[in-house]
């Protein structure tokens, strides 16, 4: 499997809303993450996937944000009901009221909030996770890496839900290399952090050749 299995319709399908908007954007700031609620040995999990996606992406990682402190924040937690009472969580999240009682009218065992800087590039993101039997059946690895990459761009909302961008080698679970290619492609330099028109999706398979031939 290569990096050219994501032809440019379908690179655009990755980043095109359930309203049909076409939206890119990838982290325009070093991340600097924190993980709540835990044991150490979940943390050195999440901390490998967040380390191997970022070497990926030829990106960056702080121990702080100079604005926010932490801008990466993945919460685990048994129930969203817990949210409300995180000291502070309501001015990171707003509408947090409606939104609890949203995910847990659906029983959503997963949410992403992303916030942008002036050009539209991610500055901060929050990952919660609600461990529910589903969830607390994935291999830590598993989960870790999928989350790290749902993180690291601001994939549509659509995307991954027919297909998995991780994929099995071996007894070992990893990235599937089309989207590793997209990844390091999106992080290029040559490209900008963020865009709202879908000939993006041309450049980023533009840039995915590059990196094939290389």
């Amino acid at each position: 499997m290569g990096v050219f299995d994501l032809e440019p319709d379908a690179i655009e399908a990755l980043f095109t809303r359930g309203d049909g908007e076409f939206v890119f954007a990838r982290w325009g700031r070093p991340i600097a993450p924190v993980v709540f609620g835990v044991e150490e040995a979940t943390l050195q999990v999440v901390k490998g996937a967040l380390e191997a996606v970022t070497a990926l992406a030829g990106h960056k990682l702080a121990e702080t944000d100079m604005e926010l402190g932490s801008n990466l924040m993945v919460f685990f937690f048994s129930e969203w009901a817990e949210l409300p009472e995180v000291p502070g969580m309501d001015r990171l999240v707003p509408d947090l009221g409606p939104l609890v009682e949203k995910l847990s009218a659906v029983e959503a065992n997963q949410y992403r909030f992303f916030r942008f800087d002036e050009n539209g590039a991610i500055k901060a993101c929050f990952v919660f996770l609600r461990m529910d039997k589903h969830l607390s059946a994935v291999p830590a690895e598993t989960l870790a890496l999928s989350q790290i990459v749902q993180s690291y761009l601001l994939w549509s909302d659509e995307a991954f839900k027919d297909r998995s961008p991780l994929a099995v080698a071996g007894e070992k679970v990893i990235l599937r290399p089309d989207v590793a290619g997209l990844i390091r492609a999106a992080y290029d330099p040559v490209l900008p952090a963020a865009a709202t028109d879908s000939s993006h999706a041309l450049r980023l398979y533009a840039r995915m050749q590059v990196g094939e031939v290389q």
